[in-house]
């Protein structure tokens, strides 16, 4: 479920929560995930992703905040 394919963003990247470079470049310096007409995802897709940084966030892989801003 979690590896979906984008279909016009990004061909060869999963969804997935053990990929924390790819989850990256939909957080902000902040730490707040991207909303999806700043993605262009679909509703489907921009769901996997929010479930998959959450996921990561909650393991440990992904910060809640960034140290920057501390």
């Amino acid at each position: 479920m979690n590896l979906l394919r984008f279909s016009s963003r990004l061909k060869n990247d999963f969804i997935d929560y053990k990929n924390i470079y790819f989850l990256r470049k939909f957080i902000t310096i902040q730490g707040k995930i991207l909303p999806r007409h700043l993605t262009k995802l679909s509703s489907k897709q921009h769901r996997i992703l929010v479930k998959s940084i959450k996921q990561s966030r909650i393991i440990g892989l992904l910060p809640f905040i960034s140290k920057e801003l501390l």
